[in-house]
Formats: C-alpha cells, structure tokens, sequence
C-alpha cells in the first residue's frame, strides 16, 4: 500500500473522530489526541492512502533531550501493509532533527507484533511495567539510543 506521511491536523482528526475506537484502537480518543496536537512538546502525523483516507498515526513527546513515542495506531484494515514501520521510520526522522539523545516507549506485552516492529528498529527491553494496561497487563519499557539515520 502507498502511503504518504504528513504532520496531523485538526482536520485529520475531524476526518477519523466518528471511526477512532473501531477503527485503529480503544485507548487513544478524540479528546486525547486533541490535547495532544495543542501540546507544543508533542508532534503527531498521519499516513494518508491513495484516496487521502487516514490509515496510520502516531505520536511523540519531547521532553529535555529525550523522546517518548506515545503511540502508533493503523487503522484494523490496512494492518500488516508497512505503514506503522513508515510511521515509525517519519519518527525517528523527527527525533533526530531535534537532536534527541535517545527514543523510549511502553508496549502491551501481548503485542508482539508492536514488539516485533521496535525490535526491527533495534529497540531494547530497559524494563516493565506491572498492571500498566487495564490494570492487568505488563507494559515494557524499550529504548533506542542510537538513533539511525533514516
């Protein structure tokens, strides 16, 4: 699938408001992510298909030299197409520019494809989190701190 990736709107987020939970996942909501795109340590884009329908985002806050992922999300219909590894590939891109030592994000331990993607990048386990998700779920911690030039 082609995609481009772009910096998200409010426009964007108008655009996939009606269809978030159902359509990418139950955590991130409307006004989360509105909050989010205020936040001027924060930096969201989107991937956009042929048709300029929104299949992907995802998300990053800046904080001192450090960068924390605070999500990546493709929509359930165009998983398994590449586009959270260009999603992931535009992050690492920002986080350079801005000159950040290092990369960090938490993952649902029973998302091994989400694990299997950060592991692609060269992400490492630094550690966990009990009870994280749901209140029952493990979150791992994992950091890059090379970041690659992409």
């Amino acid at each position: 699938m082609e995609v481009k990736i772009e910096k998200i709107t409010l426009q964007d987020l108008e655009q996939i408001k009606e269809n978030l939970q159902q359509d990418f996942d139950d955590f991130w909501n409307y006004n989360i992510l509105n909050k989010e795109l205020q936040n001027e340590n924060s930096y969201y884009i989107v991937a956009k298909d042929e048709e300029e329908q929104i299949v992907g985002f995802a998300g990053v806050q800046f904080v001192m030299d450090e960068a924390d992922i605070t999500n990546i999300v493709t929509k359930k219909i165009a998983r398994n197409n590449g586009i959270a590894t260009k999603l992931m590939e535009q992050l690492i891109r920002i986080s350079k520019q801005k000159s950040m030592a290092k990369i960090t994000l938490e993952v649902n331990e029973n998302n091994q494809y989400a694990i299997k993607l950060y592991k692609k990048f060269n992400f490492k386990e630094i550690g966990q989190r009990k009870k994280y998700y749901n209140g029952k779920d493990t979150a791992i911690i994992m950091e890059l701190k090379a970041l690659p030039n992409l």
